[in-house]
């Protein structure tokens, strides 16, 4: 029997965005701002086509960023179908997310997603949406002639928790019995593996729920949080240790799925002691400021580690299973259309009531300024509040962005409105009405890509909502035994969060952040059930409404690089502080040097490092062993006066893989603008220093 059923290829590209002074995205900390790079950020794809009908294809990309967005997607496809014609478009292109809340924002066209970033930022959206489009075009240039897709998946325990759980208990009582094994959050990782026609390894495919949320929101550095880590250390295995991060050949996407509800913080929310439980309302002496959650690690660096190596090794586990595992075949197809979230009629078999349900214009809680207890909001919000009275400022601000309508009120009870975004116009519209929904199947493997972020519950409805269609409507093709549906989360667009009915209830940070109201997933289930039944029946699905391509109107308050200086006497590249030469180092040892440079801005480096650590070989020449894409370095920026710019670049000696005894530096890159707007080129090194055993 002839198993190769693929043609296969596999891409990675940069997508790391401007390293200082833009906004993060994730947390909505006005203050939380890039000043350097933990490691890169990467877009990951795969081109997948039916061998014997090439045409018949599908990509799926997992992208290091906070969500995917109708931007990014209404940026890349175009890209693609000027260099390929119709080979590739909204209908087989999923673009999903990790949901890293260490990377850059500002890429949305909507306005609620770009306040905290002052606005648009096109140089990181314009980074993000060629960096997607370069990994598809490597991918599409490296198709093999045939391959084959293994499929294997089992629970990850002692890697997620879930940060809502009374709003959990609310979901009816026989429908958590059927999941008493993972409890409050879906333990399954189900895992691809894709080889070519020589059985040579392409990459892995990974999806688990688990939030980005290990570095907290007051880390400034880019970094891809526990996923990024995951795809790394599976990189590093398979490319060797002493390979590059982000050039492959291997690849190993760990793609998000329903993570609504789900922290990688295992310790659990407590109060500042580390010993006292948080309130109910997820708040301590009355603040959500003071409830967080911890762990595993005593540091974020730690447990980003931790929750990314878990991930890394059940991946490689269920990889190396072959034995274990199903062979995908059968064809590649998919459904996809958009659809007015805003006003969808939900019929009573899809809601909780068992009555007609409607969905509302998009509206924001007020839990949903109290945050989580993986990253608590500001002023005085608690989660679970459904009080209108608690803070007269944002009443205020409230009121003046759109006053809700008492259709609105009625609509979205018993949420109280805090930011009617979904009546806001100005400048551009606050919220996306207008959404993408897709099903793309490999064989076997059904992939829901969902536009936002779906509660384990709301997760488990909808793949089963799926599921059911398609393996009851089409069994031969869809055999219930060996049918996997997964949900690739925070793609294509963004709607925020998807709670249960029942979830909606309590009002806490999920459900406040559910925009189009209470049956917000039974319309998903109804219109992804339309999706499921022309698949399995081969009927073909309007292609719905046009999204809306908001570019031309985008505000931005960003301001860009002026001019590069530096104190009289130094030049770009200098140093200004060298690393202690008369110490002798070892593995475990930090060490770091400290460079007078330019902006960040004014060039990206992507594919590139603003660093190498370099070793001295026994030719007497540098040869670079790391990169800014690797763990074990990091730099961070400062302003100093009003044009200087201070690169501070640290090497954990051998925190990843041990280094061998020798002679090393600290080699620095960078680019400076003149007064005449000119950019140039420079770079630094560091005194040479040794390391032993």
């Amino acid at each position: 029997m002839d198993d190769n059923n693929y043609m296969i290829g596999s891409g990675i590209y940069d997508i790391t965005g401007p390293a200082a002074e833009v906004g993060m995205m994730g947390y909505a900390m006005v203050d939380q701002r890039t000043k350097g790079i933990h490691f890169r950020l990467r877009a990951r794809a795969f081109v997948i086509a039916e061998r014997l009908n090439p045409k018949s294809r599908m990509v799926f990309v997992s992208a290091d960023i906070c969500f995917g967005t109708q931007s990014v997607r209404l940026g890349v496809v175009p890209k693609l179908q000027e260099k390929y014609g119709d080979l590739y478009t909204l209908d087989n292109v999923a673009i999903s997310a990790i949901h890293t809340h260490s990377g850059p924002g500002g890429y949305s066209f909507y306005a609620v997603y770009d306040m905290t970033t002052f606005g648009f930022d096109n140089q990181n959206y314009k980074a993000i949406v060629e960096g997607i489009y370069q990994a598809i075009v490597h991918a599409h240039e490296n198709l093999s002639t045939g391959g084959r897709i293994y499929m294997n998946s089992d629970r990850l325990f002692f890697s997620n928790i879930n940060r809502s759980p009374t709003s959990y208990l609310l979901n009816p009582p026989e429908e958590r019995k059927l999941y008493e094994i993972d409890g409050d959050t879906d333990k399954t990782m189900v895992v691809l593996r894709l080889e070519n026609e020589n059985g040579k390894e392409v990459g892995a495919i990974a999806w688990f729920a688990v939030h980005c949320t290990s570095m907290n929101n007051t880390n400034m550095f880019i970094s891809g949080d526990n996923k990024g880590y995951a795809s790394y250390m599976f990189e590093k295995y398979k490319n060797g240790n002493d390979s590059f991060p982000g050039v492959g050949p291997f690849i190993a996407i760990f793609g998000q799925s329903n993570e609504g509800d789900v922290s990688p913080n295992t310790a659990g929310p407590t109060c500042p002691d580390g010993i006292t439980p948080c309130a109910a309302d997820s708040t301590c002496e009355g603040t959500t400021q003071k409830c967080t959650g911890k762990g595993p690690g005593k540091t974020d660096y730690d447990s980003t580690k931790i929750i990314g190596r878990q991930q890394f090794e059940k991946a490689l586990k269920l990889y190396n299973d072959k034995a274990n595992s199903i062979v995908l075949s059968g064809p590649i197809d998919f459904r996809h259309t958009h659809l007015n979230m805003s006003d969808i009629t939900v019929g009573p078999k899809y809601t909780s009531t068992g009555q007609v349900g409607k969905t509302c214009k998009g509206a924001l809680g007020y839990s949903f300024a109290a945050g989580t207890t993986d990253g608590p909001g500001d002023f005085s919000f608690k989660q679970g509040d459904n009080s209108t009275k608690g803070n007269p400022f944002w009443n205020f601000v409230s009121s003046f962005i759109a006053k809700p309508t008492p259709e609105q009120i009625l609509c979205q009870s018993p949420k109280p409105i805090l930011l009617d975004v979904g009546l806001a116009q100005f400048p551009y519209p606050w919220a996306v009405e207008i959404n993408p929904i897709q099903i793309m199947t490999i064989g076997q493997l059904v992939i829901i890509p969902v536009p936002g972020e779906f509660t384990t519950m709301s997760g488990r409805r909808l793949r089963n909502t799926v599921c059911n269609t398609l393996t009851t409507l089409n069994p031969k093709r869809f055999p219930p035994q060996t049918t996997r549906c997964v949900i690739a989360g925070l793609s294509n667009s963004y709607t925020q969060y998807i709670a249960t009915y029942e979830e909606f209830q309590a009002q806490r940070y999920e459900a406040a952040s559910t925009l189009y109201g209470p049956h917000t997933l039974a319309a998903y289930q109804q219109e992804y059930d339309k999706l499921a039944t022309a698949l399995a029946t081969g009927q073909p699905i309007s292609p719905g409404l046009k999204p809306l391509d908001l570019y031309d109107k985008q505000w931005s308050f960003n301001i860009g690089v002026i001019i590069d200086s530096t104190p009289f006497g130094k030049k770009f590249g200098d140093l200004y502080q060298d690393v202690d030469t008369e110490k002798v180092y070892k593995n475990g040892d930090v060490i770091s040097a400290e460079f007078y440079g330019g902006h960040p801005k004014n060039n990206l480096m992507t594919q590139k490092t603003f660093l190498t650590i370099e070793k001295l070989n026994e030719k007497n020449q540098w040869i670079s062993i790391l990169v800014d894409g690797d763990w074990d370095t990091r730099w961070h920026w400062r302003r100093q006066w009003l044009s200087e710019s201070i690169f501070t670049i640290i090497w954990s000696i051998g925190e990843t893989f041990k280094v061998e005894p020798g002679i090393y530096r600290i080699h620095h890159f960078g680019y400076y603008k003149d007064l005449e707007q000119s950019v140039f080129p420079y770079d630094g090194t560091s005194s040479p220093f040794k390391v032993v055993a």
